[in-house]
């Protein structure tokens, strides 16, 4: 209604008018295929077309919808399906930053940003990008930009591959959305961590860190990390099994957060998690968990200490 004031030829239409076909899942449901003659139609004859993103048919023609990141997801598979040459996504900032600048007043935006530092800092908490968008702009190769709604400016472009020389990190993330789970007492042999692991699975519980101790009498420990909302059912299920694990006990805290460092940058320089480390030691913060990767590095924190954990991470490598 708002582009057709102004006299310039549009059409709405929905995500299945658009050729979303998606699985049956129907609350968080995944793109199958979009058949895009509709909308390469609509274009050939110089239409702007506006499509309802987070929707889809399934097989049995019924309305699907995408759950989280739906809406990104879907403008990324239109650009994919159509052969786009950018897929530029609006949001209420103007580009992706070196650490959430409403907690870190010096974080600066980035110009640009590899798929894969991209998909590391949204899967670790940082919210301008869904995990599952990244995802699909790396497989398709298409071309990103995070844009501001409301100001004119360039944002930050998220493609292959980028001169990562000048930045050791690219950027800080927080997520508070975790919760430690640690069984205690488990026998030391084969299978055991199979067994843990296999039982989240087949109730679709994602498992994050993931921290195993060195075994003594024949016993051992093995803590792991959740979202809160999985904690409880996780629990339940491990409780339920607990005459075939064998364990001793289950412990859990949720007042916990999970801080990481993100960068293509720190795969050849040695050293990185020594300087992380020493940040958090200065702030007299005291680390629970740690994984690592080539390219990101996650400590488990106490929640209460998670903003001061940012911002002395950024200030040691990026202030």
């Amino acid at each position: 209604m708002a582009i057709e004031k102004i006299g310039v030829p549009v059409v709405s239409l929905t995500g299945w008018q658009a050729g979303f076909q998606t699985n049956s899942n129907a609350g968080n449901a995944r793109i199958n295929k979009i058949d895009t003659e509709r909308i390469k139609s609509e274009l050939d004859q110089r239409k702007i077309v506006i499509v309802a993103g987070f929707q889809g048919l399934d097989k049995y023609e019924n309305i699907t919808t995408l759950g989280r990141g739906g809406s990104d997801t879907s403008a990324v598979a239109i650009a994919a399906a159509i052969h786009a040459d950018k897929c530029e996504i609006y949001t209420d900032v103007d580009g992706v930053y070196t650490a959430d600048p409403r907690i870190v007043k010096t974080a600066k935006k980035l110009d640009e940003i590899t798929y894969d530092e991209m998909l590391d800092l949204a899967s670790l908490g940082a919210n301008v990008l869904h995990n599952r968008s990244v995802e699909m702009a790396k497989k398709y190769g298409v071309k990103l930009e995070v844009k501001s709604s409301f100001e004119k400016i360039d944002g930050t472009v998220v493609k292959e591959a980028i001169a990562v020389e000048k930045m050791l990190i690219r950027g800080v993330a927080r997520d508070n959305d975790v919760a430690r789970i640690a069984v205690i007492g488990l026998e030391d042999k084969p299978g055991i961590a199979f067994k843990v692991f296999s039982l989240l699975a087949k109730k679709n519980i994602n498992v994050d860190v993931i921290l195993q101790s060195i075994g003594r009498d024949n016993k051992k420990d093995i803590s792991f990390t959740v979202s809160k909302g999985n904690l409880n059912e996780a629990i339940e299920i491990l409780e339920s099994e607990k005459a075939s694990l064998s364990y001793e006990a289950i412990t859990h805290r949720d007042d916990i957060s999970k801080v990481s460092i993100v960068g293509a940058g720190m795969t050849n320089n040695p050293g990185v998690a020594a300087k992380m480390f020493e940040a958090l030691y200065d702030a007299n913060i005291n680390i629970h968990m740690i994984s690592t990767s080539e390219t990101k590095i996650s400590v488990l924190i106490n929640v209460n200490n998670a903003e001061r954990a940012v911002q002395a991470i950024h200030d040691k490598f990026l202030g």
